[in-house]
Parts: structure tokens; sequence; C-alpha cells
């Protein structure tokens, strides 16, 4: 009698003492929720739901333990899921190319992702398709506001439950429990943040742009990327500047240079950052000197890892980035930001608080300051000279004591100490004059003519002034040369 009803059950109604609910599939067409928390009145579909809502929000009871790490569940099947943690079951596998998964939910998300594209949950207020219940449910959130989950510790409030852990983590404990078997880097989140990290190692992009096949290791990059590049959308504005973003991470990155907040410090200096990965970059560029990234051809060693997938560009001579208005191609995407900036739309968006000077890029701005306040980060070992660029100590070091020029001409042979001495050199070979003067139209083969021009003929500026007898220069270099009139008869 069992074995019947056994086979029987998935067609039949009520062939036993035990009650199927068949209801429960057709609820999730017609949108019906007969079942609803008595605390905050959220409805479900399932009696059960509502059950595991209770234990998940509200009373935060959680009866089933795991006897391998001691973690707590609100639900059986919770906590048979995160077993397969432990073990690294994966019982579920996608039909079209065999990855396998830990719950049947994320083949589905797999395939509408990766294989089927579709997106059946529709958002009633701008329309935009999600493969997932669950990401609709997130998305909505930027609509209405509503950030349900909240921290124990500060009261934080965030979108999405994972946030709160990984706040928790990141912030206040400062725990990262799972590693990979690389570099023994640690994480704060689970196994698909491990997964996704995997990925710079075993160089795998399984995801790619629907418009130029430009592929990616996680989807967000995609997501960011046809924003950026393909359909223009910036949906996050400063309500301070009116300045638009394609993702809410670089709004709020942006958002710190209004703000002056540097939530990352360096434990060695103190010295404080915008963003965590430049905590990193100071961290290898000024204590401890390594860089684990080196060049197969040159054996130039780099860090960040970026650094040397531009510096390939110099062996390989790609230039992916190209100037929409006059077509010149770059090899790094800030040198085409600019470009465009320096040379057709003349945007200084970056100011100087103390003298009001402005510029194209944050980074001139911060060797600007530099200049203010007298900082100089770099310095020779050989003779101790100091400089506030990087660039500027390895010129030094070349030019000086090394006399290396590894840069040759392939018109007459000359050599350089630094590539743009050679770009420069090159242009008269080929008579380009790319800089010209906004005043009069006078061209120049570097920017820095132009800039030296614009003093001496247009506007008379001299902002080099001699601190002996106070004789002001348009030029650094002829305040150099000024000095050795001083200096001239001490010896």
């Amino acid at each position: 009698m069992q074995r019947i009803h056994a086979e029987e059950k998935s067609y039949s109604w009520k062939m036993c003492d035990k009650a199927l609910d068949l209801k429960t599939p057709l609820r999730r067409n017609t949108g019906e929720k007969p079942f609803s928390c008595e605390v905050c009145g959220k409805t479900f579909t399932h009696k059960s739901h509502v059950t595991r809502h209770m234990q998940r929000i509200h009373t935060g009871e959680k009866l089933h333990s795991c006897k391998i790490c001691g973690k707590a569940f609100a639900t059986n099947n919770d906590i048979k899921r995160h077993l397969r943690t432990h073990t690294g079951e994966t019982p579920f596998s996608c039909e079209v190319c065999g990855k396998e998964f830990t719950q049947k939910y994320h083949v589905t998300k797999h395939m509408r992702r990766i294989h089927t594209g579709e997106k059946p949950h529709s958002c009633e207020m701008c329309d935009k398709a999600f493969a997932t219940n669950d990401s609709l449910k997130t998305h909505f959130q930027t609509h209405t506001g509503e950030k349900p989950f909240s921290c124990e510790v500060c009261g934080k409030k965030f979108t999405h439950k994972s946030y709160v852990t990984r706040h928790m983590l990141r912030i206040h404990i400062g725990e990262k429990p799972f590693s990979n078997n690389v570099y023994d880097k640690a994480f704060e989140t689970n196994f698909e943040l491990i997964s996704s990290h995997m990925r710079t190692h075993t160089e795998e992009k399984l995801f790619s742009c629907e418009i130029c096949g430009k592929e990616f290791t996680l989807k967000s990059n995609v997501t960011r990327h046809m924003r950026r590049i393909h359909i223009g959308e910036r949906p996050y504005t400063c309500k301070i500047c009116v300045k638009a973003f394609a993702t809410n991470e670089d709004f709020k990155l942006h958002m710190r240079t209004h703000t002056g907040e540097k939530p990352f410090s360096c434990v060695v200096c103190g010295k404080a950052f915008t963003r965590k990965h430049h905590v990193k970059t100071h961290m290898q560029r000024i204590h401890t000197g390594e860089k684990p990234y080196p060049c197969k051809i040159c054996l130039k060693a780099f860090e960040p890892k970026e650094n040397i997938k531009s510096h390939m560009r110099t062996h390989t001579g790609e230039k992916p980035f190209s100037c929409e208005v006059c077509g010149k191609e770059f090899t790094r995407k800030p040198h085409l930001m600019s470009h465009i900036r320096r040379i057709h739309t003349g945007e200084k968006p970056y100011l100087c608080n103390v003298c009001a000077k402005a510029f194209a890029i944050h980074a001139d701005l911060k060797l600007h300051m530099r200049k203010h306040t007298g900082e100089t980060l770099f310095s020779c070992e050989v003779c101790g000279k100091e400089y506030t660029r990087n660039s500027h100590l390895t010129t030094h070091i070349q030019r000086i004591h090394t006399g290396e020029k590894p840069y040759s001409c392939n018109v007459c042979d000359k050599a350089f100490a630094i590539n743009s001495e050679l770009k420069s050199h090159i242009r008269k070979h080929t008579g380009e004059r790319p800089f010209s003067c906004e005043v009069c139209g006078k061209e120049f083969t570097r920017n820095y003519y132009v800039t030296i021009h614009m003093r001496r003929i247009h506007t008379g500026e001299k902002p080099y002034s001699c601190n002996v007898c106070e004789t002001a220069f348009a030029t650094n270099s002829e305040l150099k040369s000024h000095m050795r009139t001083h200096t001239a008869g001490r010896s």
C-alpha cells in the first residue's frame, strides 16, 4: 500500500492519510498569500514559510546546530545546505555545462543567468526584469528605500541580510573565516566570494558582454561595463555637484571627495585612504616594497595586478581605449579621461583647497598638494635626493646614476631614459604637435610647452619665487638656474 501511494502521490490529491497541498505551486502564478506573520504582517504562500520567517527575523530561534563548526540554523533544510560546505557535496548539476551546485535553486539561477537569459520577475515600478525573485526583492528596495536588516552593534541598516554579516565581520569582528588554497588569502563571507576570488588566479571568466563579447569574472562587472561603455546609463547622481555614476559603489567613493571621509588607514604610519585597496598599494610601495607580479618578458615586477596588465601593453602595443573626438588611442582608461579633459573639454573638477588651483584629474591634485605640504615620499638610495613622484625618482636614477636608456627611437636609434622623452622625440620625426594654445592657436610637441608659453606670452604668471631675493619666474627650471647665482660664490 505504501509503495503504491508513494508512486501515485505525484499526481493524486489525497490517496492516503497525508494530504498534499497542490495549491501551493498555483499560488506562485496567482500571487495569493494566505498566511501572514502575526508580528509584522508579512504574507506568505505557505505556512512553513511563516514559521521560518518567525525564527529568522523575530524570535532568532535556531534549533539546529552543526556538529562540525557549531553554527546554528532556524530550519532543518538550512543546516542540510550548510553541511555541504563541510563535505563538499554538490548534488545538483547543470544539464547544459555540467557545473555542480550545493542547492537546486542555484542551478535554476545559473541556467537563467548563463544559458537561457530568462528573466521572469519584473519590477512593477520600472519594468526592469530579473532572473530570480530574490534579485527582484533586493532591487525593489532601491525604490522604497527599505532596509529591513540592521547591525546589532552600531545600528547601521542594510537591504540584504548577507550585507549585515559581511559588515559585522569587516567592521566589528575583523574575522575572515574563509580562505583559498593559492595565497592563503582570507575572506569574510562565504563560498561565492571565495569562488569569485579564485577566478583571479584561474583567470576563468564566466560572464560576457552581449554587445562586444568582453569577458568578466563577476556578473556585477558586466553590468558596470554595460553602463559605462555601451548604454551610458548613470542612475546614481550626487546631490552636491550633480555628477552622475554608473554604479552605487562609484557613487559612494565619489561622496568621500565631498565629506573627506577616509575609512581605511595604514597600520604602520596611520595614513588614511578612501579605498581599501589603496592601503594595500601604500603598504607595498612604502613599507614592504613587495611586488608579487613580475613581467614574463622583461622581469619587471609590479603591484597591484592591474599595473602589470597595463605594463604588458608596452610590449604588445595594445591600446584598447580610444578618444571619441580625435581617435587617439591609449593603454589605460585614466590616460583617456585625462586626455579628454586636458585637450577637448578643459574640465578641471578637482580644486586645491589651499590656492584654488584646478586640475583635470585627481592624481594631479594629489601631486600638487605635496608642493604645499612639502611631502616627499620617494628618496634615492644612492644620493638621498627626495621626490614627490616615484616616476621622477626612476628618471633621476637612470639619468644620474645608472645612465640606463631603455627606450630607443626606431628612426634614428637615439636612446632615452624614460618613455615620455621618446614620445616627444618621435614627434620631431613625424612633425606632430598635438598640444595647442587656446589663446593664439600655436602648437607644441609637449603639453608642458603650452603651459610655459601661456605664462610667458599671455598670462604673465610667475608662480616660482626665489626665497633669497623674491624674484619670480614662469618655470621651476628658470628658478633653479637663478638660484645658482646666489650659491655660485659660496664654495
